[in-house]
């Protein structure tokens, strides 16, 4: 199954709506684009929670082409893409590798939101296609997530650095890095505690832990994934906001994609925070899961 076809089957609530929103709009063949349409509209894209400004500019592309004509669905739907695709339109690749040596991702974000899962989905799809991986269980406060990683590694046969209850999480995610420099791993994924992005003391430890696994490969971690629960929609920027400020996030792994309504939520991030959406989460198996695509996105949602 290809991004195009596992995103419509994990967008499948987001669509609904907008099936049944835009197909209301047109209650004959054709609608004029007037102030009344333009509000209905405006209306119909803010319900998929890609956010005012994003719903806006999508409407004023109608008006601009369309105002005082008679337009067809298709035609709206076409200009509602596109404009959606550029407003969405990234170059970022899924991971930036290292030069040499191993390539260390962070993941981040707070309770709840699937990080673990979604650390298992990424490590399976870079296993699969040959990467040597070693996990850092750096959430040392819950014993339930230490125990969660380690059986999602024995799974999936990767090896996995833990440390003794309540112990620093930096000196994991240092074991976990040196371990890897060790073995010759390609990748080190380093699992953080989930924190609210107001815990300023929590937000500090995963500054410590950049710190201690940048001291160990320059330019590490590489990559700093906040990994975002689709199904909090807008809420999803606030958090967004503070951890980029925080620790840098470089990109965003949506997960949970697959039970909300909410799907535009995407748009609105990427537009609103500027980080890439990297890798999206479609249901609760380690290959429910896909390299993120914009296009294919936008156009899943109106499919």
């Amino acid at each position: 199954m290809g991004f195009f076809d596992k995103i419509k089957k994990g967008l499948g609530r987001t669509v609904q709506v907008l099936q049944t929103d835009v197909r209301d709009l047109f209650k004959q063949e054709g609608r004029l684009v007037d102030a009344e349409f333009l509000d209905e509209l405006f209306e119909t894209l803010v319900r998929t929670d890609m956010g005012v400004d994003a719903a806006r500019e999508a409407t004023d592309e109608i008006k601009e082409q369309f105002r005082g004509r008679v337009v067809k669905k298709e035609e709206l739907v076409d200009a509602v893409k596109a404009k959606l695709k550029a407003l969405m339109a990234q170059d970022a690749p899924p991971i930036r590798f290292a030069q040499s040596g191993p390539t260390v991702v962070l993941f981040c974000g707070v309770n709840g939101s699937g990080k673990t899962t979604s650390i298992a989905k990424l490590t399976k799809a870079m296993s699969d296609a040959g990467n040597k991986i070693v996990l850092g269980a750096a959430d040392t406060f819950r014993a339930a997530a230490v125990d969660q990683l380690k059986i999602w590694a024995g799974r999936l046969g990767v090896e996995i650095v833990c440390g003794p209850p309540q112990s620093d999480p930096a000196s994991v995610a240092h074991k976990a890095v040196a371990r890897a420099l060790e073995v010759g791993a390609d990748l080190c994924v380093i699992d953080t505690a989930g924190r609210l992005q107001t815990q300023t003391n929590l937000m500090n430890e995963l500054e410590k832990i950049k710190r201690v696994v940048a001291k160990q490969i320059p330019d590490a971690p590489h990559e700093v994934f906040l990994v975002l629960d689709a199904t909090t929609g807008q809420n999803g920027l606030s958090q967004a906001r503070k951890f980029t400020d925080s620790v840098a996030c470089t990109g965003i792994f949506l997960s949970k994609l697959d039970g909300t309504a909410k799907g535009g939520a995407a748009v609105a991030i990427r537009q609103k925070v500027g980080l890439p959406v990297k890798y999206v989460g479609l249901g609760e198996s380690e290959t429910d899961f896909a390299v993120f695509d914009p296009d294919a996105f936008v156009d899943a949602m109106f499919e």
